[in-house]
């Protein structure tokens, strides 16, 4: 994991994107460009011990000189976000890690985008690209209020594709007009609050959908078991306890490996499996990727079995 990008930022710019929204513009202190991304990518702000975040990359993919990330401050949240909106002032440094990209934009001669509040941060690049295809697509944002809604004066340029709906409005996002009887070929994107991922989830055919989420799925498991896992890389074979993660199992062994979230939704724990069956409780990858069950989110997943062998 030594080739994942990790360095101290500068906050460049830090400005207003909506009511309880920040934008911050972050550049390397030297001015080196930054590694490369694509529309979808987030990054890990390493905050302080025990506090790290992901954000979502929503500036220009071309501009190798800056980052942009929008941060919402969540009353409730665990701390993240006040830090962000409290501590990280213009001038301030934070690390960052990253990018990586599990919720890639593929190519498709349409799109439908839908966004709940600060879930249109990962689109924002995503709208400019599909433009610059030449490909047909629309965006329906919603949000709270109008105020609280990040980011519409960007989205105004591209005209009546872009659907401003603001609960307080016109209610709870219309999504039939959006998404009953989807031409061929469509590929749908959503980000936002969990009951907006599902609404849209019940509505899309199988392999149309593509969705990235803040929160763990809520989903039924199966009891926990023991298990072993072996490590490919260093031979030695792990006893994984019921309610023990594997990413637990591996650290406690003195094996290092990068994690950040410890539910399943930021994809920082994916690792290659090299046998065995994975049982996956993560809310990352897609239907299909858990059925190739190449790669798992060893932070909540365990295993269908007796036995993983992992690329550790």
């Amino acid at each position: 994991m030594s080739d994942v990008y990790e360095a101290e930022l500068v906050v460049e710019r830090r400005e207003p994107a909506a009511d309880g929204v920040l934008a911050l513009t972050l550049r390397h202190p030297l001015g080196e460009p930054l590694p490369a991304w694509e529309p979808g990518a987030h990054v890990d702000v390493l905050l302080g011990p025990d506090l790290e975040r992901q954000y979502s990359l929503c500036g220009d993919p071309s501009d190798r000189s800056a980052w942009r990330i929008g941060v919402l401050r969540e009353p409730d949240g665990r701390g993240g976000s006040a830090y962000v909106h409290e501590q990280l002032r213009q001038g301030a440094k934070v690390r960052v890690r990253g990018p990586r990209n599990h919720f890639a934009l593929h190519p498709a001669p349409r799109y439908r985008f839908v966004a709940g509040g600060i879930g249109i941060t990962p689109l924002l690049p995503m709208l400019a690209a599909a433009e610059a295809a030449g490909a047909e697509w629309t965006l329906l944002y919603g949000g709270r209020s109008r105020d609280s809604m990040a980011f519409t004066e960007e989205l105004a340029r591209y005209g009546d594709r872009v659907t401003v709906a603001p609960q307080d409005e016109t209610g709870l996002l219309d999504l039939g007009p959006v998404l009953d009887a989807l031409p061929g070929g469509t590929l749908v994107y959503c980000c936002g609050p969990g009951p907006l991922l599902d609404a849209v989830e019940e509505r899309c055919p199988a392999g149309a959908l593509h969705i990235e989420r803040f929160q763990p799925r809520q989903q039924q498991t199966d009891e926990d078991a023991e298990f072993e896992v072996e490590l490919a890389q260093s031979g030695r074979t792990l006893t994984v306890a019921p309610g023990v993660s594997v990413l637990d199992t591996v650290r406690a062994a003195g094996i290092e490996v990068l994690y950040s979230c410890s539910e399943g939704t930021c994809g920082t724990c994916e690792t290659d499996v090299l046998d065995g069956t994975p049982e996956h409780r993560d809310s990352v990858l897609s239907a299909e990727e858990r059925a190739a069950g190449e790669t798992m989110m060893i932070c909540v997943s365990r295993c269908r079995g007796r036995k993983l062998v992992l690329d550790l």
